[in-house]
């Protein structure tokens, strides 16, 4: 049995959820999102909460019955309070700008690197360092922030001493490979 999936969604308040046709709407304060339930899974409102069932115990449904429950849990938190991820860049001469709503990225290549965010994302410039985006949609917010670290990643050989240089989530520690190690002992 689904762990996940049998637990119901509180609907607090300032949430109004609709079901039709095996779509289901989320509207809040910060915006309106929507997901489409596979079949085999049926979605229902009650008593300020949304509670999920699958239509057989098929591996399929059983595995569809926890994703739905969690897509749409974090739904209903998007819609309340969004979602953010933080990146920090670091290097010599390495500084983002922004140009308009797209972000300006200067990381050590011969040219600047402009992202354009995605719908429903914005991204903002933090101490100097720190690269911030912010949605409604956490798949979105992630995928905006992948696509943002994907630019310069932190390598494991990117490092002088304690300080490494590339772009990577703010609570992410940068792998480290080990240096040359002399053999002893070999003839």
């Amino acid at each position: 049995m689904s762990r996940i999936g049998e637990a119901p969604i509180e609907i607090p308040d300032g949430v109004e959820v609709n079901i039709k046709d095996n779509v289901v709407t989320v509207k809040g304060p910060l915006g309106e999102l929507s997901h489409q339930v596979p079949d085999g899974i049926s979605a229902t409102v009650a008593e300020g909460q949304i509670i999920f069932k699958r239509a057989t115990e098929q591996q399929e449904h059983r595995a569809l019955h926890g994703l739905v429950r969690a897509v749409v849990a974090n739904m209903v938190k998007g819609v309340v309070e969004g979602f953010e991820k933080r990146l920090e860049f670091q290097g010599v001469g390495y500084r983002a700008q922004m140009q308009g709503k797209n972000l300006r990225l200067y990381v050590g290549f011969s040219h600047e690197v402009i992202i354009e965010p995605l719908e429903g994302v914005e991204i903002e410039i933090s101490d100097n360092n720190q690269i911030v985006v912010r949605g409604m949609d956490k798949q979105v917010v992630g995928q905006m922030a992948a696509n943002i670290r994907a630019v310069k990643p932190v390598g494991p050989y990117w490092a002088k001493g304690t300080q490494w240089r590339g772009i990577k989530y703010v609570d992410e520690q940068p792998r480290r490979k080990p240096g040359k190690q002399a053999k002893i002992g070999v003839e």
